[in-house]
């Protein structure tokens, strides 16, 4: 193999390096497990330690390990379906491109007409309420499980489909930022295909099961638990329809296949996004009518800069001469590629960042103001978005030189405007 195809060795390690890999390994379950289990406690404090636990042996249940081994399953075979587009990814290090078929909106829409089939001939939705915590350990062995045959896998791959952020030779460090960067079985690709499917469809699948269960309680879904369940649906069928964007993020790009990405889209979306939904199961909040509006118009404002800063970047991406896109005033790089340096791009340099944070406040906002846990959700997103925006700045840096330095000039903001 020529050596302009090999990937280098990863040299610049993230998340502290092997010692942070390890303490992830174990913090990223601790953490779901944690804010289940707070959750479900009178007080719903994370300031305290919830007791009593639950006996190791309520938490293994092979019921919840098959039920969600049928639900990835169910999501692979819709993945397979000849629907669709094909489209090609960006240039991997032997400048070939991989294709994918885009139709995760198709998958969602044969989902919810089966769910919702399966509603009517009495399927107990509030199952998954009921089995909860059980579902979620079964999710992080799964994904245990499933980053250990990736990791074996890695070392049959070519040495061009490594990925470069983890090929560091370090085991641990490796396993869990993933060796491989796009691993496939033939046609099959397992990262596109958990970025968006069994996880993503998965949480709004559990809000609805939240909501089902609130109704078998008190009569009726509170006006707080709507607002949560429409907010994220929102969310996820936004990304299940513009699928094709993620194909040029740092996940599909740069990052490998390992067990961060594997748990974070088998366990912690589902069981940590869905947070807000399960907390007003247990924790019924009324909502105002005022205050119902000023958390709509929130989420609305948060999702118009969301989505307006990600259609206008795809829309110069796909082709800059679009009337949408041509006025806008851009930095030439050495790359041949343009900066943008107005529209929403130029009022901070990550736009959807800040407004993905406001979406995620007002998510919070409905289970009111009396807990801290339900805004766990924001409070981590804030952590996650400036942790990868930094990693951004550097990949950035990087890549375009001189030319990202005069954008970082021309839009000194990062995320908050006037602030950060």
């Amino acid at each position: 193999m020529s050596d302009k195809h090999r990937v280098p060795r990863t040299k610049e390690l993230e998340f502290g390096g092997t010692v942070g890999a390890v303490v992830l390994l174990f913090l990223m379950p601790a953490t779901v497990f944690y804010l289940l289990v707070t959750c479900i406690t009178e007080q719903a404090s994370v300031l305290s330690i919830p007791g009593p636990l639950p006996a190791l042996g309520t938490l293994w249940n092979p019921n919840t390990v098959l039920l969600l081994l049928a639900w990835i399953f169910f999501q692979a075979v819709l993945y397979l379906l000849p629907l669709g587009k094909v489209t090609k990814g960006t240039a991997l290090q032997n400048q070939t491109r991989l294709q994918y078929r885009i139709h995760a909106f198709q998958a969602f829409v044969i989902t919810v007409m089966l769910v919702g089939a399966a509603l009517v001939c009495g399927l107990r939705l509030s199952y998954i309420h009921d089995h909860f915590l059980q579902l979620a350990v079964s999710a992080s062995a799964i994904s245990l499980v499933f980053s250990v045959l990736l990791y074996v896998k890695s070392f049959y791959a070519e040495e061009s489909a490594l990925a470069p952020g983890g090929n560091s030779g370090n085991l641990v460090y490796d396993f869990f930022i993933g060796h491989e960067l796009n691993p496939r079985l033939g046609t099959f690709d397992l990262k596109y295909f958990c970025e968006l499917r069994p996880g993503l469809i998965g949480w709004a699948l559990i809000n609805l099961a939240m909501l089902v269960k609130e109704t078998e309680l008190r009569g009726s879904p509170s006006l707080a638990m709507m607002l949560v369940n429409a907010f994220q649906l929102l969310y996820v069928v936004d990304a299940l329809w513009n699928e094709e964007a993620i194909l040029t993020t740092m996940d599909i790009v740069h990052d490998g296949f390992g067990f961060m990405l594997v748990f974070g889209d088998l366990a912690w979306v589902p069981f940590t996004y869905s947070l807000q939904a399960y907390f007003l199961v247990n924790h019924p909040h009324e909502l105002g009518a005022l205050s119902a509006i000023g958390i709509i118009v929130l989420n609305t404002m948060g999702y118009a800069i969301f989505r307006g800063a990600n259609s206008q970047k795809n829309c110069f991406r796909r082709n800059p001469t679009d009337p949408r896109v041509a006025g806008l005033q851009t930095i030439p790089t050495a790359t041949g590629k343009h900066l943008l340096v107005s529209g929403w791009w130029g009022f901070v340099r990550h736009p959807n960042y800040l407004g993905d944070l406001i979406m995620a406040l007002a998510w919070s906002l409905p289970c009111g103001v009396t807990h801290i846990l339900p805004y766990f959700y924001v409070i981590y997103f804030t952590v996650l978005l400036v942790h990868r925006e930094a990693r951004d700045e550097h990949q950035c840096l990087r890549k375009y030189g001189l030319a990202w330095q005069e954008y970082c000039s021309r839009v000194p903001y990062r995320i908050f405007p006037y602030i950060y």
